[in-house]
């Protein structure tokens, strides 16, 4: 197993009210330096949950949001931050009412996913959901989101969507559907 690098300072040097960029200096086992600049949340260690919610045995649900990092309206999961004292299946029950209008009887962690390991700390929970029912809960969202659905047949297509940008959704549909195939609840 290889040795970590010796951290030899942080320092935070630019934060917002979402984020926070740190800046480590390290030292590596062949004695070489480096400054790495990563993006760190703001220490409330709560996380991140993201569902893959079936509708049925093939399709899942998908929302449309405004992303302010692509500055576009962009097809997911359904997904948000953790609250304090939610744990990773609470938190994912009440997403799904916000912001796609369904409930879950059946819920199942299934991994943790990060985004960009070299430059964020983030990581989110991916959860399966199942036996949906029609429940909404108001959310933070300002406005909205468009409910819809993707086979889980259609994936490859589903990558190429221009609307379809986040690799951490098509990862956890892909596990999802590998996992509902495994189990032999969905044929592929």
């Amino acid at each position: 197993m290889r040795q970590k690098p010796t951290v030899l300072s942080r320092e935070i040097v630019a934060s917002s009210r979402l984020f926070r960029v740190e800046a480590v200096q390290l030292r590596f086992s062949n004695g070489n330096e480096r400054t790495y600049e990563r993006l760190v949340g703001r220490g409330n260690g709560y996380g991140a949950v993201m569902i893959v919610a079936m509708l049925d045995a093939e399709h899942a649900v998908l929302v449309e949001e405004y992303c302010g990092g692509t500055d576009e309206y962009e097809l997911s999961l359904p997904k948000g931050l953790i609250e304090p004292g939610e744990d990773v299946l609470a938190a994912a029950e009440r997403e799904l009412k916000e912001e796609a209008g369904f409930g879950a009887r059946q819920l199942e962690h299934l991994t943790e996913l990060s985004l960009s390991p070299g430059y964020m700390s983030q990581k989110i929970q991916v959860v399966l959901a199942s036996d949906l029912y029609e429940e909404r809960l108001e959310g933070d969202e300002p406005e909205p989101m468009r409910v819809d659905k993707v086979n889980l047949r259609e994936l490859s297509a589903l990558a190429m969507h221009p609307q379809f940008t986040e690799g951490r959704a098509l990862a956890a549909l892909y596990l999802a559907r590998d996992l509902l195939i495994q189990r032999g609840l969905f044929e592929s």
